[in-house]
């Protein structure tokens, strides 16, 4: 396990709705993912390397490619031969397991698809009938986070297929008729600077939820930025010591979160409400009113409830909806959102 000190997650300093768009991805992956938009230097990076350091530890078998627990192994090891551990995960018996920390695999700009989802020895397949499969970045982000940086300069097939196994959770392999499946559940989490090219619709509305990051221009808070960091680079460990208990306090939050988030329930008329969001914005399709479902949902868990409330409908809208909007160019998403809150608020 890795003593490097890791920039505490709890310790950053605003960029409150990335923070809290990471966290809600983190307590449920059905969210498929956040885009952050925005410039550089505003914390993306450092902020999703220290949430997955603060995770606990995850139980996986020991060397196996695709970060599988055993229960999760036998299918995966019925379709190919890829793991020595094969026969004896096939036979019922114990295998070794081992735990490690969440990982944050980072995908390159130039990645092409075979790197991204894997590829099959054809030749093995065809001859002997045995499927021999080189995993991709997806097997090695399963239980993990896959970070996409500057993702609008992805081909936009690879995006296709990063988008596809966030919300459904496999990846296939296919090649010339031979298809191979695997687990692939993960956090997707995409930055991108604007300035250098827009995402096309079709593949902004598959993303869950999206947040603007800006430098932040309050002198205290910059000034609060510049101490913290000058006093990580000199003392990581003590730095870190410091926000500790902050870290674990935020993990405790998060699991009990996963563990709420199936019994909070939500009354047929705060789906109406969700509904009318939607509509009053125009969004297209019913990808927008399902995520703000889903993330109303895990703001209750997150903040211990069982019971979805207005505010949760209000935040989920601010994340899931700025992408998805109708707009003509040059428009403002975020004030438009912000106004209409404002609007139903008082009506």
């Amino acid at each position: 396990m890795s003593t490097v000190p890791v920039y505490p997650f709890v310790s950053i300093v605003g960029q409150e709705k990335m923070k809290l768009a990471l966290i809600l991805n983190i307590i449920n992956p059905t969210l498929s993912g956040v885009l952050i938009r925005g410039e550089k230097g505003t914390a993306k990076s450092t902020a999703v390397r220290a949430l997955a350091h603060i995770l606990p530890a995850i139980d996986v078998v020991k060397d196996c490619p695709f970060q599988l627990l055993p229960g999760e192994a036998r299918n995966v090891c019925q379709q190919c031969h890829c793991m020595e551990c094969r026969q004896a995960i096939l036979d019922g018996e114990a295998v070794e397991t081992i735990k490690r920390p969440i990982r944050v695999v980072e995908l390159p700009v130039g990645a092409t698809e075979d790197r991204v989802v894997g590829t099959m020895d054809m030749e093995q397949a065809l001859k002997k009938g045995e499927k021999q499969v080189e995993p991709g970045l997806l097997a090695a982000a399963h239980r993990g986070i896959l970070y996409v940086d500057e993702v609008n300069l992805l081909d936009d097939h690879v995006v296709d297929v990063l988008l596809d196994s966030a919300a459904m959770g496999i990846n296939t392999i296919e090649r010339e008729g031979v298809s191979f499946s695997h687990p692939a559940w993960f956090t997707l989490v995409g930055t991108m600077n604007p300035e250098e090219g827009e995402l096309r619709p079709q593949l902004l509305d598959r993303f869950g939820l999206c947040v603007t990051v800006e430098g932040i221009n309050d002198p205290d808070a910059r000034v609060s930025i510049m101490e913290r960091r000058l006093a990580f680079d000199e003392d990581p460990e003590g730095f870190c010591k410091r926000w500790e208990w902050e870290s674990r306090d935020l993990a405790k939050k998060i699991e009990k979160a996963r563990h709420l988030y199936p019994k909070v329930t939500i009354d047929r008329e705060t789906l109406y409400e969700i509904a009318s969001y939607c509509m009053d914005v125009g969004i297209d399709g019913h990808r927008g009113d399902i995520v703000i479902l889903k993330t109303a949902k895990t703001l209750a868990a997150f903040n211990g409830r069982t019971h979805v409330t207005r505010p949760d409908i209000d935040t989920a809208a601010e994340l899931a909806l700025p992408h998805r909007v109708r707009r003509q160019p040059l428009q403002d998403v975020v004030m438009d959102i912000d106004r209409l809150r404002q609007q139903r608020q008082t009506a």
